[in-house]
């Protein structure tokens, strides 16, 4: 029996869209399945628990962003953004993955800052996301998740935020829960 490959997005305002995504990722590295980590806005200057924790597993994580949008020119994100899409069009044509996650490529479709559409082309990702191996199984988070790519998936899961420690006591990014 062939497996068929799903399209998981995981979207919304709360806490845990990536870690949904590690959750997917832990069950398929479990079951002896190939997975790729990719993540679009964070940087690779910083280290993250769960870029360390799934290199310890064997996973490819690779970090292709600078960092969030304020932080850095647009024409840098610009470029970060293209060379992210370059990398990832190739991921989506590598048949012996069997998981591929893209974490935070809501976050990069929906900028609104600068023009991204000549550097992440919204319909040659969706175009590249239907036309993947059909086996394989591409779990995408961010926020503002785009309605096209909402229509294509196969499972959405909004997460919300009911309450939350930055904005309701005011507490930093925590080591091991945040980063």
């Amino acid at each position: 029996m062939t497996r068929q490959g799903m399209l998981l997005v995981y979207t919304g305002e709360g806490k845990g869209k990536t870690t949904a995504s590690l959750g997917v990722a832990l069950r398929a590295i479990g079951r002896g399945m190939k997975v790729k980590y990719f993540q679009f806005i964070k940087s690779p200057e910083r280290t993250y628990g769960e870029q360390l924790a799934l290199r310890k597993l064997g996973v490819e994580t690779v970090q292709l962003g600078i960092g969030f949008t304020w932080t850095k020119t647009p024409e840098a994100h610009r470029e970060a953004l293209a060379k992210a899409w370059q990398t990832i069009k190739e991921e989506l044509n590598d048949e012996t993955t069997d998981v591929l996650v893209l974490d935070e490529l809501n976050n990069a479709l929906a900028i609104t800052r600068f023009p991204i559409d000549d550097v992440l082309p919204l319909q040659e990702v969706l175009a590249a996301i239907q036309n993947r191996p059909k086996t394989m199984h591409l779990v995408i988070t961010g926020r503002s998740a785009h309605p096209s790519l909402l229509a294509l998936a196969d499972l959405v899961s909004t997460i919300d935020a009911t309450k939350h420690y930055y904005a309701d006591q005011d507490v930093k990014a925590m080591k091991g829960l945040e980063f």
